[in-house]
């Protein structure tokens, strides 16, 4: 056979399918398993960042009140002494009861505005009843505080209106009822209510031992009973909760009623202290109060957890921010944006412990 017929049957160099020893393909290279490129790593600030966001939001409260209590024991005339004391726990427990009941509102991812005018609203119907007997009237009260949280949670659960949308609704219809009840401030000089506001048992008030109790009741509520754990829920993930058969419209119905008497509780507290009862002022700003009392202690605008201790410790801060600057002669409007920063703080770490 001849040279030309061997070097035939032998692929051409430069031919399509040829490939020299040492050179390179230009075809589409092999299509064999890839090796991941691992992702950069992170530096240690930034891995520790959401850990120390979250403990923030969990503890940060708790070290603001100690370091603000130190400080006013160091720069604050007469701070320990009993009756000082004794006055900032009296001028805490409104704003602590009403808060207990707005921590578990907006566990459920809602929220209420009307708690100030269903305070009002109380405060001016116990009066009225006052001949039929203390107890009578103070129950009352307690009645109309039940009947606008079941109205307002009907506006939610049942017609299916934004919280905001369905308290804001009530906030404004309450104080005008309650203007249109009272029509002027009315006076309190029945000893059974009055002594709500101003008696004590043991040396500690009656306001703050309903305070104590309203804390022990809710932390009951939400940490060893069903409801409590259907509350949580549903502010966690709604449509879960009523896929595994929980009743919603019944545990918000009970939670906005629930809030109502807890408010309208307050409201005859302080009606009580002042032996007055004002439409115009009793509850003026208080949802704002116990709304930044619950975020300050840790809970969630998003829902799904109340933390009952954490709220506490918001209030008793909230109430010793105010007493500090007014004790060193600070106007009223360098608290309200003291607190402002101090919420604005709250819900940045929030924001953070949800991002990360």
């Amino acid at each position: 056979m001849t040279d030309s017929s061997v070097t035939s049957d032998r692929p051409l160099a430069n031919g399509p399918g040829s490939k020299s020893p040492g050179s390179k393909s230009s075809g589409p290279k092999s299509s064999g398993p890839k090796r991941a490129t691992p992702p950069p790593e992170e530096s240690p600030a930034k891995k520790s960042s959401p850990g120390v966001m979250t403990w923030i939001s969990k503890y940060g409260v708790y070290v603001a009140l100690v370091v603000l209590f130190l400080l006013n024991m160091a720069i604050t005339d007469h701070f320990m002494t009993a009756s000082n004391l004794r006055l900032q726990l009296i001028q805490t427990a409104p704003t602590l009861i009403v808060a207990m009941g707005m921590a578990m509102v907006i566990g459920t991812q809602g929220i209420d505005l009307s708690v100030g005018a269903v305070m009002a609203l109380s405060a001016a119907v116990v009066p009225l009843y006052i001949g039929y007997g203390s107890a009578a009237a103070i129950l009352i009260g307690l009645l109309f505080g039940v009947l606008c949280g079941l109205f307002a949670g009907f506006l939610v659960a049942v017609v299916g209106l934004q919280p905001i949308v369905a308290t804001l609704s009530v906030m404004i219809g309450g104080r005008g009822l309650a203007n249109v009840i009272a029509g002027s401030i009315k006076t309190i000089n029945d000893p059974g209510v009055v002594a709500l506001g101003t008696e004590s048992l043991l040396g500690i008030p009656y306001s703050v031992l309903i305070g104590l109790l309203v804390v022990l009741i809710v932390a009951f509520l939400v940490r060893r009973t069903t409801f409590g754990l259907n509350l949580e829920s549903i502010g966690a993930n709604q449509l879960a909760t009523k896929l595994a058969g929980v009743r919603i419209g019944a545990v918000l119905l009970a939670v906005y009623a629930i809030n109502g008497l807890f408010s309208a509780l307050s409201g005859i507290i302080v009606a009580a202290r002042t032996q007055a009862s004002d439409p115009k002022t009793v509850g003026l700003l208080m949802e704002m109060d116990a709304i930044a009392a619950v975020v300050i202690g840790g809970t969630s605008l998003n829902g799904g957890k109340v933390r009952v201790l954490g709220t506490v410790a918001g209030a008793l801060l909230m109430q010793l921010i105010t007493a500090t600057l007014v004790s060193h002669n600070a106007p009223d409007s360098m608290a309200q944006m003291v607190e402002a920063v101090v919420i604005i703080a709250a819900v940045f770490t929030q924001v953070g412990r949800r991002k990360s």
